[in-house]
């Protein structure tokens, strides 16, 4: 493993390639990356980025936006196959049904979606920014694609607008129960639970804290407490251990498997072979550009 991780060494500094990792990504990919973040993060990552090709470790949503924001380099990832299961839970009828009734509608549209749907909201988010952009919106109604759960995270922080969902969901984080976190608590009672909004209400409810990935990380680095609870994808614990050393961490929730695709490997024949490019048709990318642009302006 030590020798692979030379040769990724040598050869970005030959190939002029970076590599990006989200929290989720195994541990050995958080370790061969340049930058390693949230959603939001990697996103501005990869518009601030001067190499020629940028490898991404994620699912394929996180490849197309690097690609999309990236049009003139290749973006690369260890498996293409990693896919997000929430990201094809929105229906290109049901926004088109809501824009037509509901007037003063504002598309928000969570980055984990495809370009597709990218490409027919006014503007995307990400759990780091969420609130900070609806709040900033002028319009009184938001359609918000595709987690629901997020979404109503969102509207409790944001009750003066009335708010529309799609019904999707992170199968990791929906999974985990409020049951099940009252159980980690009785085993761990001195621990502080740190949630994901992602995750549902109920298990919300139980929660010291709600935040994105790199707000967790914040959140626990900052803290008295010595002991907490991690109720999001298990990968973001190296982080975690790495920034606060002496502390405990116990995870909660599930991995997700399609994040564990990205492989130390599978980022050599990356560079290797220029392997695991994302391809997209130009008129696609042209229209999902435009909210994932007003993204980066509002969150600033």
């Amino acid at each position: 493993m030590a020798d692979m991780a030379e040769e990724v060494r040598a050869l970005k500094r030959e190939k002029n390639a970076v590599v990006l990792a989200h929290y989720y990504a195994p541990e050995e990919a958080q370790a061969a990356a340049d930058f390693v973040g949230d959603s939001f993060y990697l996103a501005k990552a990869a518009v601030q980025t001067d190499a020629d090709t940028i490898v991404f470790c994620g699912v394929h949503f996180m490849g197309e936006s690097a690609k999309i924001l990236n049009p003139s380099r290749r973006v690369l990832m260890p498996d293409l196959a990693a896919d997000c299961a929430m990201a094809h839970m929105a229906a290109e009828e049901q926004i088109e049904k809501l824009r037509a009734e509901i007037k003063d509608l504002a598309v928000v549209c969570y980055i984990n979606s495809t370009a597709k749907i990218k490409s027919l909201s006014d503007v995307c988010v990400t759990s780091s920014n969420a609130v900070k952009i609806v709040r900033a919106l002028p319009e009184k109604n938001i359609l918000f694609i595709p987690d629901q759960n997020l979404g109503g995270f969102v509207a409790k922080q944001v009750p003066e607008k009335n708010f529309y969902y799609s019904g999707g969901y992170c199968p990791v984080h929906a999974v985990l129960l409020a049951e099940d976190v009252l159980g980690e608590k009785r085993a761990h009672p001195a621990a502080r639970v740190l949630t994901h909004p992602e995750c549902t209400e109920s298990v919300r409810a139980v929660s010291d804290y709600i935040g994105s990935t790199a707000e967790i990380i914040a959140y626990a680095e900052k803290s008295g407490a010595e002991e907490f609870i991690v109720c999001t994808e298990p990968g973001v614990l190296y982080e975690l251990r790495a920034r606060c050393p002496g502390k405990k961490f116990y995870p909660a929730a599930p991995e997700c498997l399609d994040m564990k695709r990205n492989t130390l490997a599978g980022i050599r024949e990356c560079l290797l072979r220029g392997c695991g490019e994302i391809v997209m048709d130009e008129a696609e990318m042209k229209g999902a550009e435009r909210p994932l642009r007003r993204m980066l302006e509002l969150a600033e």
